[in-house]
Formats: structure tokens, sequence, C-alpha cells
């Protein structure tokens, strides 16, 4: 195992115990705790924020991003971390889950730059971010939906729509991969 300890924050989503798999594959302590765990009880290098069925179940979301830890929020993870900085989310056009190829838009971002220009993604569409919060770069898209991932450097916060821990997604590994690298760069 590595240095490093990552808390995946549940959200009540299906693949949430995938993201746990994910990381641990990777070398990592890693646990899965409940979105109504109080920061103070968490010791992490990083977040993950989980996807998860809908915006009224994110609990202690906008507590998690003042922990001064990279955190990467999946689907309705990434979603949550938008509303709660200020941007907009809102239905998707496309609705339920679709194999979507991505489109980086930038090659220098910590998350997704090392990627492929375009990757193979899983996705659901149900909803997503409108519109960025300030300070976030929009860093991918696709046809299905204007903002695929999302990225504040600065302030270690990373999303993505897409669920990079399922087998569908062409690249996920890399998604983990780097985030573990932000994480030991902090």
């Amino acid at each position: 195992m590595t240095d490093l300890r990552i808390v995946v924050i549940d959200n009540h989503g299906q693949f949430t115990h995938l993201e746990k798999r994910a990381l641990r594959d990777a070398g990592v302590d890693t646990a899965i705790l409940d979105n109504d765990t109080p920061p103070s009880e968490i010791d992490a290098d990083g977040l993950v924020l989980s996807g998860g069925p809908s915006m009224d179940r994110v609990g202690r979301c906008e507590e998690y991003l003042e922990m001064d830890v990279p955190v990467l929020g999946i689907c309705l993870g990434m979603q949550a971390m938008a509303a709660e900085l200020g941007g907009t989310v809102g239905s998707g056009d496309y609705g339920g889950y679709a194999d979507v190829t991505v489109s980086v838009l930038d090659d220098d971002d910590p998350l997704i730059g090392s990627l492929a220009p375009e990757t193979r993604t899983w996705a659901s569409h149900a909803d997503e971010v409108k519109q960025l919060p300030d300070g976030f770069t929009h860093t991918a898209t696709s046809d299905v939906c204007g903002v695929e991932a999302m990225s504040d450097p600065e302030r270690g916060l990373y999303g993505v729509q897409w669920h990079p821990e399922v087998a569908h997604t062409a690249e996920g590994e890399a998604v983990f991969e780097n985030f573990l690298e932000i994480c030991r760069a902090r």
C-alpha cells in the first residue's frame, strides 16, 4: 500500500464500491464513508464524491469541499460540487447511461490532460453541469453534454460527468492515477 489514504464519500450511487475497488487496485488505502460523516471524523489525503441518484441526497458536500484536500467529483459528485460553489446544474437532454465519446479540451489539465484527445466513457446525463462555478476551467465536452469535466487545480477540485470506475470507460484507471498524483503533490 502507498502512503495515501483516499476516502470515497458515498452518495448512494450504484458504482461506489467500484470506485473503492479502482483505488484499492491502484495500491491506495481507501474507505467508503456515508455522506453524513462529519469532516472532523475523516482522515484522508483526498476525497472522491461518488455518483448517486439525486441532488437532495448529497449530505455534507459543501463541508467536504472545505477540507483542504483534493476532491474528485464523479457524476452526481461533480454536479454537487458545481452547485455548492455557485455553478448551475440542470436536466440533461439525453438522460440515462450511454457510451459517450468525450473530447479533452485542456491537455495541460492535471486530471484528464494525459488522456487521448477523444476517449470513450460510460456516463449518465440525467442531470449535468450547465454553468461552471467561478474559478473552474471547462476541460472536456461531448456531443451529448457541454460540460463533461471541470477543474480548479488551485483549490484541488476536479469533476468528471462520466464514470472512470467502470470497465466501459477506456481510460478510467488513468483518471484515478492522475488524481492520486494530484493528492501526492499536495
